[in-house]
């Protein structure tokens, strides 16, 4: 488990989040034409997920185009130029291809390409919240000195099995971005982060073939090992069982509770286990809780790590995220991971 900033130890310069950008392509799936395949119709699937449809990305679409997209968009949020940013990172597990990293195809289409660092994190669904925290970490060491573009950014239609229905009516596919960079105030900006993961878990989330253990053969193709493939009553396990004690222990460690929070902005995982997940953060609380959970789910589905960021971008563009409001990102996926973020707006 890593914790940053909590208890006080603030960095000197705080560096907080000054743009924010996605981008979801214009292709949009609707549950009875992604249930087909899989032999369900969209009541099965609106009454299992809350979603209504998802957007994929068109055949000549690849991670990196909807990162830049997004990532543009935040650079303009930001009012900052992709020649300033000492710093692109760019969580994904559906890259372009095994090499170069997408983030260096984003960071040369941006025009960062003199220097810049940019490097690829796969944390699956929880990966945004690892590349956040590793460039607020990478930033705050250098006194807040420079800017970082953090995207996540996923393209699951390309390995999802259409027969599945446990997978393949889940995802969509999209782009999240924020620009860090110093902010005002040593009480403003990312104030804490928590990263964990659950190895004994991995298992529950995979693709189990295309890597260096399986590689990629006819053989391996015909068996189907290159789909995505999930247990989905593990991970319902895995997130009730881990999530809220975790999220409650990160607020209590900053004197915090539920109740102190203005928004949450979890991973869009499935909107019934979001329910589920909100109900649980109440038990306990003296009165109804009065923060905003932001979703996207139901127009986005899953987009995996670019879920969070995506949803913040609809948080932020709203108008409702003021000056001063405690906002909690909270990722968890594959590995298993969970990845928790606290900033003061």
């Amino acid at each position: 488990m890593i914790t940053t900033g909590m208890h006080g130890a603030q960095s000197a310069v705080s560096v907080g989040v000054l743009g924010t950008g996605s981008y979801v392509p214009s292709h949009i799936v609707s549950n009875d034409e992604v249930g087909a395949p899989a032999g369900v119709d969209h009541d099965w699937i609106f009454g299992k997920t809350g979603i209504r449809n998802r957007r994929w990305a068109k055949p000549d679409e690849a991670t990196s185009d909807l990162a830049v997209i997004a990532g543009r968009a935040a650079l303009e949020s930001a009012g900052i130029r992709a020649d300033q940013l000492s710093l692109i990172v760019v969580a994904t597990s559906t890259p372009d291809q095994p090499q170069p990293p997408t983030a260096a195809v984003v960071a040369g289409e941006l025009g960062a390409d003199h220097g810049t660092a940019a490097f690829d994190v796969n944390g699956v669904c929880t990966g945004f919240l690892f590349a956040l925290t590793t460039a607020q970490t990478m930033l705050a060491a250098t006194a807040g000195e420079g800017y970082a573009l953090v995207i996540g950014a996923d393209v699951y239609s390309r390995i999802l099995n259409p027969e599945d229905r446990r997978t393949t009516i889940l995802f969509g596919d999209g782009a999240g971005a924020v620009v860090l960079g110093p902010s005002a105030g040593q009480e403003r900006g990312v104030l804490a982060n928590r990263l964990a993961s659950y190895a004994a878990d991995r298992h529950l989330i995979e693709v189990p073939g295309g890597g260096s253990r399986i590689p990629t053969t006819p053989d391996t193709l015909a068996a189907g090992l290159q789909y995505f493939t999930m247990n989905g009553r593990g991970v319902r396990d895995f997130v009730a069982d881990n999530v809220p004690p975790a999220i409650r222990a990160f607020l209590a460690e900053r004197d915090l509770t539920p109740a102190d929070l203005a928004h949450f902005v979890p991973h869009q995982a499935n909107g019934r286990m979001l329910e589920t997940l909100s109900a649980e953060l109440a038990v306990g609380a003296d009165q109804p809780l009065s923060l905003t959970t932001w979703t996207t789910y139901e127009e986005y589905g899953n987009t995996g790590s670019a879920s969070v960021p995506i949803t913040l971008d609809r948080a932020a563009r709203s108008g409702r995220l003021t000056a001063g409001d405690l906002v909690l990102l909270a990722g968890f996926g594959g590995g298993m991971a969970l990845g928790l973020s606290l900033i003061r707006w």
